[in-house]
């Protein structure tokens, strides 16, 4: 009896493990202006006016604010970005990274 293809081939399974996620975070200050976290917030994380409103008002009422939830390389490009814009501009506004 000839032998099919499926018992000829080794079947090979290999589990893939999910990257790590982080969480990025703004952190609220003195001297940023709202105006500039909504731009940051629409510009960076590609929220819509009003999601960036809302973020916006959490992270100046409760001194930080999720922004998104994206694997490592990702989030930590979003935070040297964040740092950068303010940067330019001039404020102290920081974003940090949060291990899930």
């Amino acid at each position: 009896m000839p032998r099919t293809q499926l018992e000829n081939s080794t079947e090979v399974v290999e589990k893939l493990q999910e990257p790590d996620r982080y969480k990025v975070i703004l952190l609220n200050d003195d001297f940023t202006t709202q105006d500039f976290v909504i731009h940051v917030l629409q510009t960076i994380f590609h929220k819509s006016f009003e999601e960036s409103l809302n973020l916006m008002l959490q992270i100046h009422n409760s001194g930080k604010g999720m922004c998104g939830i994206y694997p490592y390389d990702i989030a930590e490009t979003k935070v040297v970005e964040v740092r950068k814009m303010a940067k330019e501009k001039q404020f102290p506004l920081r974003a940090i990274l949060e291990k899930i």
